[in-house]
């Protein structure tokens, strides 16, 4: 059975936010998109709120689902669904991940990501209209 993960793309002022994961933990110190597994009895938005709650300290509201992509890993298999999001109230903080940026959607490639997120990224340019870095 897949683990299930919902995962928070969050645009403002025509950047994306990024967290790192930390070290020491599966994909340790790859950029994703703040978000995380769902607990038992937990809707996706449910989980994306209380994620983004322990991970950053940001309080979100969500809006729609962009995205479902399935990725097997050679220890877990994840489906994951990308909501679009926006910041309700909080400043981002490091609670329980290495580090955050807001990152320009062209410049995405740029960050070491997890593999399953490629889908995600291209859906993301094309709703911004933005070129990848190297076209």
């Amino acid at each position: 059975m897949p683990s299930i993960v919902a995962a928070a793309v969050v645009i403002e002022g025509g950047r994306v936010l990024l967290t790192q994961r930390a070290e020491g933990r599966h994909l340790g110190g790859l950029w994703e998109f703040p978000g995380g597994k769902l607990e038992r009895g937990e809707s996706p938005e449910e989980a994306l709120v209380r994620e983004c709650q322990e991970e950053c300290g940001i309080e979100i509201a969500v809006a729609d689902i962009l995205d479902v992509t399935f990725y097997r890993y050679a220890d877990n298999d994840v489906l994951l669904l990308f909501y679009r999001c926006s910041i309700v109230s909080g400043e981002v903080r490091h609670l329980q991940v290495e580090d955050h940026a807001w990152v320009a959607p062209e410049e995405l490639a740029r960050y070491d990501l997890p593999p399953a997120d490629a889908r995600i990224i291209a859906r993301i340019r094309s709703l911004t209209g933005a070129r990848a870095f190297d076209d």
